[in-house]
């Protein structure tokens, strides 16, 4: 069972709930009842009621029932002639009579399965009026209550004095909605939950993908943002309505809970504090505000140590790793119980095995890991390392200087051991770092984040790398580029995608790892072989594994690729081809040439020459990693300088494309950008430039005066910081 929500932890203490029913949950969208769906919600409040919850209903659905059945009625009764003639719309009113019988003779046959007793209370605008009758409402609930009797109320439309259709919006309610939301406070509930046919409120149309559902509503914020969409389909509310009675219910000091009547266990789940549909409460905009200064604070507090990180000596960064190393050793056992936690919770789930096999801290990881930080750590000091000195005019002296970015954030899914890496490379690099991991690995990364910042000293700061609990904190920290200046994201396409889509800071990264092997028809066969079974099997999950063959056609006519796709096939990989390899090889046909597998599945197809796999290679790939095999040096050359990717393999796996491989220390990402950093993005990639100019009293006063000679000067004499 997942955590109970913070802004959700009030549900503890509800006793007494409010549940309203729309039209378009009780009923279909050609008017007749959905019994599955009543039946479901009876079964919940059962449930509820089982538990000690004092359960209040309030329904629509009669005037819809009542005109289908009329309806029906009429249809029986009419000649042909009659059904010719033009049909005159049923009164609302006579409607709502009707149906209104029938509506709660179907909840007392529902609740009677379930041992249950129910009970009919129609309230009119009027009836609210009175003191007496309000008083005397409150003392027959309250007998019903006590009864473990369920009251059943509904807007006596019959005898209404509202005008039809339902136009008039004044009084005391107006609605169902309304309704709900008076009774609620009338009858002292802890909680009203109003059911729609959606999951809550939108952003913008449910329909539309781009909206997204609003998880705590704002009223400051969201009552400027949001435009409704068109009322219910049978109903006189819509989401208006609900919004409208969960706002004045919510500041009036009633939680309130809009989610979806749809859904078999909605009411329990809310009432287990999971964070479904859109709550409404009077505190809401605190939690913003909290929210917000939290997310900020965070920020600032990481820049804020990596200037005091920045400002140590080099030998005194360099302690920070060796000390972060010697922590993790020393506290193996504990990080590994952990990640056996993560792991078990990660199969209870049903995660797949992929997934999981990335999640776990495999025996060695951790020796492997604090052996790589003590080798970053013995790296050449990169931060203010003079690249470039030259001397502008006689005593001005310009120095082109290393510096840390600022301020890093860094989201990634499934690998616990990633954490460890880009902290080590954001303190070597002298930058503040917000690190956001997957949920499946929360055990795991909260330790190593203990681990980690427990090990750097107080004058720099454990706040240097914060770890971001929540998912919901993204979004806020993704609105500070004035605060953040790098996000990079190690993850899904899905994942980098929505993170580009919704922020102003750069983004470095890859979406897709579309790596390709080309075989050229002078390949050494054997070596082929090798790299082939490498590139796809040694860690399918990788981004840099190969996720397309590419084979010269005179290597399907020797038969040495029938050889490799039946060897392939016997190490357990499922091959799907282009138009070519599949009609030769009789394998199923590739939906797509630009797709990521990740496991062990890939895409082949034959091409003509070197040319047409660069081609292929620059409309199907990702500009990741791709790499030839070919014993020709000009056709190897040809590969290198044309295919324009962030690594170019010549002989070798694209596997070997990763920070630590590459010397680096290790990475936080590879990245296919164009702008700042490409490839495996280590130490070098987390660091920017400045300039430096010494002078001796100069002016530029029109230039007056100024013999510009811009000599190159040695860096030997340049002193690093």
């Amino acid at each position: 069972m997942d955590s109970m929500d913070p802004s959700r932890a009030f549900v503890k203490d509800v006793k007494r709930i409010v549940v309203k029913v729309g039209t378009a949950v009780v009923t279909r969208a050609d008017g007749r009842l959905a019994l599955g769906r009543l039946g479901a919600l009876c079964e919940q409040l059962k449930e509820l009621i089982s538990q000690g919850y004092e359960i209040i209903l309030v329904t629509s659905g009669a005037v819809g029932l009542g005109r289908q059945r009329l309806r029906y009625r009429r249809l029986v009764n009419s000649s042909l002639a009659d059904l010719q003639n033009p049909q005159v719309e049923f009164d609302g009113k006579a409607c709502a009579a009707v149906g209104q019988s029938s509506l709660m003779a179907l909840y007392d046959t529902l609740f009677s399965q379930l041992d249950v007793n129910s009970s009919q209370l129609l309230v009119t605008d009027n009836d609210f009026r009175s003191v007496a009758f309000r008083k005397q409402l409150s003392e027959t609930v309250k007998s019903l209550l006590a009864l473990k009797v369920i009251p059943i109320f509904n807007e006596n439309d019959a005898v209404s004095t509202r005008r039809a259709p339902y136009e008039d919006s004044s009084g005391i309610f107006w609605d169902n909605d309304s309704l709900a939301g008076l009774l609620a406070l009338e009858l002292k509930a802890d909680l009203l939950v109003l059911l729609s046919d959606v999951e809550g409120l939108y952003s913008g149309p449910p329909s539309d993908p781009n909206s997204k559902l609003i998880h705590t509503y704002i009223k400051e914020k969201h009552q400027r943002e949001i435009t409704f969409g068109d009322k219910s389909r049978l109903g006189r509310g819509g989401m208006t309505a609900k919004v409208n009675a969960a706002v004045c219910a919510a500041y009036a000091g009633i939680p309130v809970i809009i989610t979806s009547g749809y859904s078999t266990d909605s009411i329990l789940k809310v009432l287990q504090g999971k964070r479904i549909g859109t709550l409404f409460h009077q505190d809401a905009h605190l939690w913003a505000k909290i929210k917000d200064v939290g997310a900020r604070e965070m920020a600032v507090a990481a820049r804020e140590c990596s200037r005091r990180l920045q400002a140590l000596q080099s030998h005194d960064r360099r302690k920070i790793l060796l000390d972060i190393a010697d922590a993790l050793e020393a506290n193996e056992s504990l990080i590994k119980a952990e990640n056996e936690a993560d792991i078990t919770e990660a199969q209870d789930a049903g995660y797949e095995k992929s997934l999981i096999s990335r999640l776990a801290l495999k025996p060695g990881k951790i020796s492997s890991l604090a052996k790589s930080i003590r080798v970053l750590a013995n790296m050449e000091e990169p931060i203010g390392r003079v690249l470039q000195r030259t001397e502008l005019a006689d005593g001005l002296i310009l120095e082109k200087t290393s510096c840390p970015l600022g301020v890093l954030m860094i989201v990634f899914e499934s690998r616990p051991d990633a954490l460890v890496q880009i902290a080590s490379l954001a303190i070597r690099s002298g930058n503040g770092l917000l690190l956001k991991g997957g949920k499946e690995a929360k055990r795991s990364n909260a330790i190593l984040h203990k681990v980690i910042t427990s090990a750097i000293p107080k004058n720099v700061g454990e706040r240097l790398i914060g770890l971001v609990a929540s998912r919901e904190e993204i979004p806020d920290l993704l609105k500070l580029d004035d605060v953040i200046d790098l996000v990079i994201p190690r993850g899904s396409n899905k994942l980098v995608s929505q993170i580009k889509n919704s922020t102003k800071i750069p983004v470095l990264g890859h979406a897709d790892g579309i790596c390709h092997v080309y075989v050229d028809k002078s390949a050494n066969l054997d070596m082929a072989k090798r790299i082939i079974v490498d590139a796809k099997i040694d860690y399918p999950a990788a981004c840099n594994a190969m996720e397309t063959l590419l084979v010269h056609h005179d290597l399907s006519r020797n038969g040495w690729l029938n050889d490799l796709v039946v060897e392939l096939q016997h190490e357990g990989v499922t091959l799907y081809g282009g138009p070519r390899a599949s009609a030769f090889l009789n394998i199923p046909e590739a939906h797509s040439f630009h797709h990521e597998y990740s496991s062990m599945a890939c895409t082949t197809e034959i091409v003509d020459d070197v040319y047409a796999a660069i081609d292929h290679i620059h409309q199907h790939g990702s500009s990741h990693t791709d790499s030839i095999v070919s014993e020709d040096h000009e056709v190897a050359e040809i590969f290198l300088h044309h295919v324009d990717s962030a690594a170019v393999i010549h002989n070798a796996s694209t596997r070997f494309c990763d920070g630590a491989r590459f010397g680096l220390g290790a990475e936080v990402g590879i990245s296919t950008s164009r702008i700042h950093a490409r490839g495996p993005v280590g130490v070098e990639g987390l660091l920017t430039t400045r300039w430096i100019l010494r002078g001796s009293g100069q002016v530029v006063d029109g230039d007056k005066g100024v013999v510009y000679t811009h000599k190159d000067l040695s860096l030997q004499a340049a002193t690093c910081g």
